[in-house]
């Protein structure tokens, strides 16, 4: 038999139909039973405490054997059959556990492998693809005690990725054959550039990580043919135990670079019981963990004793704190509910051994630093550290760089670049006139590829601009934003994916890291106040190799950003407005930089060889 949540971490029913409790007569009379024997055990109990202590203590003990069979009766109410079929449970809310056979919400526990389920039914489906038994023998519910004592002797051995030999990461005799000039061909065709000692070579295929059968079949289920570049040479890297710092272009795979190594580090070690995971990942909004856990678990499916929790806010905190009462190897985090969980004492991470940090850019601002080293210090020392972001700021590097001890730094294509694939239209419009150049590009037929994602700078503009667009347009629009429920967020997010949603009106939720494959044409409503941030929101129009384009509104109210975007965009071959070019603040910049460049180059070293004439230079005497 396997473990309803309400022994193991039950979920809360939810809806009017989970609020009935179906029993049997049996139970019934059972229940009957019980209940008149436990309360005369109880009131004896009572009676003889009542004649040993004084009145303070015989308060106090009756007050503990009412609260006593109040449990008692609640736990035996609230029992409710196990669901024979899969087309008796419902669908999973986001953040729910998952069915491992069909998707429905995951409400038990299988013994034999750990691994959610929804029904008898697929339990049973679940260890016949596993081998373990025929899986007929799950219909025949018995009593749960005697379930137990007959489940204990006989559990069965899993035969897994999980028992064989202890993973090393060895280097396929492919690549080892590589001459070094082949390996920096490989590197430089590619875009991939290293920092660091004994960098391991890439690999060119996932079978020369010499993962576990099991892994390799999900990893080709879930759609992963071949590596991406930042796949290829973080894989191997982060499989030896090596710290990386990793910035790549956005959509490049960079989320599978640091799963692997992660899923692979929880294999080599047995879990250390409930509440201590061996691998823990930080993201910056809910909607990247979700993400991110929906992306380990198609890694982990049908692996025993590798279950993932998700703690994130905007959810209730109860499920959650449940979860992590199973054997948790791998969580799925924002800093903040993590902080919250761990003042709590329900969670600790002295076990950890890898520690992921996406988005590391945006984690290691003044927002977040504070709740991330907070995190960092129920860390233990020892432990494997992967940072990654598409943008990785000069001042945010030297602060990730204390994070890490000998690290790998590892940057492919143009470091904090827009990707290659977006095209690039930017477009001086003028505050008054911005919702008309919206609506233009909207109506035209050769740019309006929806779903589209329109980015604003505030949540009241997100309201009224989604409002404007549905009026005049006709086009299915909705606006996201952090004052909407997490639920509200979670389903908008769904639809766009899903195609629900012609026009997606949002404040920078969406901006970092989610996979909005479906996604071809981005517009920036308002430009960012950065342009870190604006790479990574153009770079939701080119997922996973998909050209795509991205549409910027500039004018005089971003004239602090002229040089920057002069410096990255035109690059690209993208064409400029020719206001931006001849712009007297785009001017003055430009002044300025050159004034510094030069100042730099006068800071010359002091040396043996030039001493002489530095002061020849700054002799001021008349000669």
């Amino acid at each position: 038999m396997f473990m309803p949540r309400a022994l193991k971490v039950k979920r809360p029913a939810q809806g009017p139909d989970h609020g009935l409790n179906k029993k049997t007569k049996a139970d019934q009379v059972d229940c009957d039973q019980s209940k008149p024997q436990a309360s005369s055990q109880k009131e004896e109990s009572c009676e003889d405490t009542e004649t040993r202590n004084d009145t303070g203590e015989r308060l106090t003990e009756n007050a503990t054997c009412e609260s006593e069979a109040r449990s008692f009766s609640d736990n035996a109410e609230e029992e409710e059959p196990v669901k024979s079929f899969k087309k008796s449970q419902r669908w999973p809310e986001p953040g729910e556990p998952v069915c491992v056979m069909c998707g429905r919400y995951g409400e038990y526990i299988c013994d034999a492998t750990d691994n959610d389920v929804c029904s008898l039914e697929c339990k049973a489906s679940h260890l016949l693809q596993m081998g373990i038994t025929t899986g007929d023998d799950v219909f025949n519910v018995k009593d749960k005690n005697d379930d137990k004592k007959a489940s204990q002797p006989h559990r069965p051995a899993v035969n897994t990725a999980a028992n064989e030999s202890v993973y090393s990461y060895r280097e396929d005799p492919f690549i080892s054959g590589l001459t070094d000039e082949q390996v920096e061909r490989i590197r430089l065709e590619l875009g991939i550039k290293t920092e660091g000692k004994d960098v391991r070579r890439p690999i060119i295929d996932f079978e020369h990580c010499g993962f576990p059968s099991l892994l390799s079949g999900n990893l080709k289920n879930a759609g992963y043919e071949a590596p991406t570049p930042v796949q290829m040479q973080m894989v191997p890297v982060g499989l030896t135990g090596r710290d990386v710092i990793a910035s790549a272009d956005t959509g490049s795979g960079k989320t599978i670079a640091f799963l692997l190594p992660v899923v692979m580090r929880a294999l080599e070690e047995a879990g250390h019981g409930v509440c201590s995971p061996l691998a823990l990942i930080l993201t910056p909004t809910r909607e990247l963990a979700i993400q991110i856990e929906r992306q380990a678990k198609e890694l982990v499916v049908k692996i025993p004793n590798m279950r993932t929790a998700l703690l994130v806010g905007g959810m209730p905190l109860p499920p959650q704190l449940h979860r992590l009462k199973s054997s948790i190897k791998i969580v799925i985090a924002t800093p903040g509910r993590l902080n919250e969980i761990l003042k709590q004492k329900a969670l600790q991470l002295d076990k950890v051994k890898i520690l992921v940090v996406d988005e590391v850019d945006t984690m290691l601002k003044m927002g977040f630093q504070h709740q991330v080293l907070e995190v960092l210090e129920h860390v233990t020392q020892e432990h494997q550290t992967l940072l990654a972001s598409a943008t990785i700021p000069a001042g945010t590097e030297e602060l990730a760089a204390r994070l890490v001890h000998d690290p790998v730094r590892i940057a492919i294509g143009e470091k904090n670049q827009p990707c290659a694939n977006i095209r690039q239209i930017l477009l001086w419009v003028e505050e008054p006139s911005k919702k008309k150049k919206l609506f233009e590009i909207l109506n035209d037929n050769k740019l309006f590829q929806p779903p589209v994602v329109v980015f604003v700078d505030c949540k009241l503009g997100a309201d009224l601009l989604c409002e404007a667009v549905a009026k005049v347009t006709g086009l299915t629009t909705v606006a996201i934003h952090s004052d909407k429920t997490q639920r509200e967020r979670n389903r908008i997010l769904k639809g766009l994916l899903d195609g629900d949603f012609e026009v997606v009106v949002s404040t920078g939720v969406l901006g970092r890291g989610l996979d909005l494959v479906n996604v071809r044409l981005v517009v920036n409503f308002d430009m960012p106040n950065t342009m870190d941030e604006y790479v990574h929101q153009v770079g939701r129009a080119g997922r996973l190799g998909h050209r795509g384009t991205a549409i910027t509104f500039l004018n005089n109210n971003n004239k602090r950003l002229f040089l920057e975007v002069v410096k990255r965009v035109k690059p690209t071959g993208s064409i400029l407005p020719p206001q931006l070019l001849n712009s007297p603040y785009l001017y003055e910049q430009q002044k300025r930089e050159s004034q510094k460049t030069k100042m730099r180059s006068d800071d010359t070293l002091v040396t043996k060889n030039n001493l002489l004439d530095i002061i020849k230079r700054h002799d001021r005497r008349k000669k």
